[in-house]
């Protein structure tokens, strides 16, 4: 979650706001798939398919972030094939979550996603611990509290840092040509924090949490700093 910080000290003022929109990057239809083998509660294993393509706002310079993102499985046991997608946000110029956990009981599927960066983190209500948490119920998937997520879920059993690395190229898949569930493991054991190794389920200190993401709200297709009557007022004479 230390990465929410980043682009929050990038749009930190109404006139940066506006030279990111200027500098939107093209809509490309380039990106990137693999898979990786998710080790579940139970200790079964299932294959999920990822993949993600680029596009949206970004500096001048800089590479295209990540537009969607989307991964497929098949329950076990079952031949229906799920699919879920992290679509392009518009208020965020990029995707609007990663994915950090997938987990099944009873047939039934959970995702465990982080909003993406910090603008993210703001439009998605600020959770803490910083998860949203999705539930299939069998048509279509809906976000639940993080309390209805089943205790048995303890891992992230997905492996976070790829949508960072296959983009840049540092990937040495396992045999087969995905990542194993052993290989994931080692992965997110490597990072420093908890949020990424483990489903944390007791709430952050504050200070911590708008230390690594400032608060911000939406105006008029804006963040801006809540309360802040000057920056509102700027937007509004822009808006005439």
């Amino acid at each position: 979650m230390s990465t929410f910080n980043t682009i929050s000290r990038r749009i930190v003022q109404i006139a940066l706001a506006s030279s990111l929109t200027a500098c939107a990057g093209s809509l490309g239809f380039s990106g990137d798939s693999w898979k990786e083998e998710v080790l579940l509660h139970d200790g079964s294993k299932i294959i999920v398919k990822r993949s993600q393509s680029y596009g949206g706002l970004h500096e001048l310079g800089q590479p295209s972030p990540i537009k969607e993102h989307t991964l497929s499985f098949s329950i076990p046991g079952s031949n229906k094939t799920i699919t879920w997608t992290s679509e392009y946000g518009e208020d965020l110029g990029r995707t609007n979550f990663n994915v950090l956990a997938l987990h099944i009981l009873n047939g039934t599927p959970y995702l465990v996603v982080e909003p993406n960066l910090c603008l993210s983190y703001n439009k998605w209500g600020r959770p803490n611990p910083p998860y949203v948490v999705f539930k299939y119920d069998g048509k279509e998937w809906q976000r639940i509290p993080l309390t209805d997520l089943p205790s048995e879920f303890k891992t992230v059993n997905l492996d976070f840092r790829m949508t960072w690395n296959i983009r840049d190229r540092d990937v040495v898949f396992d045999k087969g040509g995905m990542l194993s569930a052993e290989t994931i493991k080692r992965h997110n054991e490597e990072t420093r924090q908890p949020e990424y190794r483990t489903i944390l389920r007791e709430p952050r200190a504050k200070e911590r949490i708008n230390e690594m993401c400032e608060e911000r709200v939406l105006y008029k297709g804006y963040w801006i700093l809540p309360n802040d009557q000057v920056a509102r007022k700027i937007i509004d004479q822009r808006n005439k």
